[in-house]
């Protein structure tokens, strides 16, 4: 039985036209303007799902393997920035940004010391550092020139690629920018802070373990007007790196988690405290939570 054709045109049926009810065709008419109007068969509609189906299964594959490649690269990172500070101290007898010389061979951002850490020079121009062998201020104040000379130091020494600054960003004296004054990692949104905490936990302990970080790296994304330190992995992501390169604990060995308060990571006990080190991720959490230090990386 055909359907009523639509208002104001004519209806008449095709000769040959598939039989009422047909799977390979809905319903065929031709209209007084001679145009034809035909439905998709049940088999096409199919294929057009089933192309669907494929395509959104290729963007899903595609973006867990470009995670897996970023995640993959914190690793080869960090190992890379290791390496480098190594050659440098044997090649200059001295850390980078807490070199006493350096300018002796780079040239100087500004004549007087206490301007230089605040000063953008020309190419390689730069600052000294104290000497201590602590990542920190040239100064012994709250100005932490050391941290941001670190990488232009490494840079001018052609032992990483970039350049970099040298000073903090206009948010305050700890103001890291990835790709400005930080390296920025391949692992999206993040960048990379190297400093010496000594045993002082991150933020007055709200956020790290109480444990003897040294001069230390760290992976997270940046926080606006202050210092790299905001969560940017999930705590089964930090436990995968944590995993190849250490012992898989978030408070114990070399790699240690920033979060301890039952979010990236909780201790076993039930109870929160940095100071409580019987640890461990939080596998069952997906969402972004933890950032990763590397302690005595230098």
């Amino acid at each position: 039985m055909l359907l009523p054709p639509p208002a104001a045109h004519k209806l008449t049926v095709i000769p040959n036209a598939p039989a009422e009810g047909s799977k390979d065709r809905f319903l065929t008419y031709v209209r007084n303007d001679e145009s034809v109007i035909q439905g998709f068969s049940l088999v096409e509609l199919s294929i057009v799902l089933v192309i669907l189906g494929l395509l959104v299964g290729g963007v899903l594959t595609g973006q867990s393997l470009i995670r897996a490649a970023e995640l993959r690269s914190v690793t080869t990172e960090f190992q890379k920035y290791q390496a480098a500070v190594n050659t440098f101290r044997d090649k200059y007898f001295a850390l980078p940004g807490d070199m006493t010389n350096a300018t002796a061979f780079w040239g100087a951002a500004h004549a007087t010391p206490a301007t230089c850490i605040t000063t953008v020079g020309t190419g390689t121009q730069t600052c000294n550092g104290n000497g201590d062998s602590q990542v920190t201020s040239a100064d012994g104040g709250t100005t932490f020139g050391e941290i941001f000379r670190f990488w232009q130091h490494l840079a001018n020494a052609g032992l990483m690629e970039g350049n970099y600054t040298g000073v903090a960003g206009a948010g305050g004296s700890v103001n890291e920018i990835p790709a400005t004054n930080v390296p920025r990692s391949k692992l999206n949104n993040a960048g990379w802070s190297a400093i010496y905490a000594g045993t002082a936990a991150t933020s007055g302990g709200a956020i790290a373990y109480a444990v003897d970080y040294g001069n230390r790296l760290l992976i997270a994304a940046p926080s606006t007007g202050a210092n790299i330190v905001n969560p940017i992995l999930k705590p089964e992501e930090a436990w995968n790196i944590d995993t190849k390169i250490d012992d898989g604990k978030p408070a114990r060995g070399n790699v240690i988690a920033l979060y301890w308060n039952n979010l990236c990571a909780a201790a076993d006990d039930g109870t929160h405290a940095n100071n409580d080190l019987v640890a461990s991720y939080k596998l069952t959490d997906s969402s972004i939570q933890c950032a990763l230090l590397f302690t005595k990386a230098f």
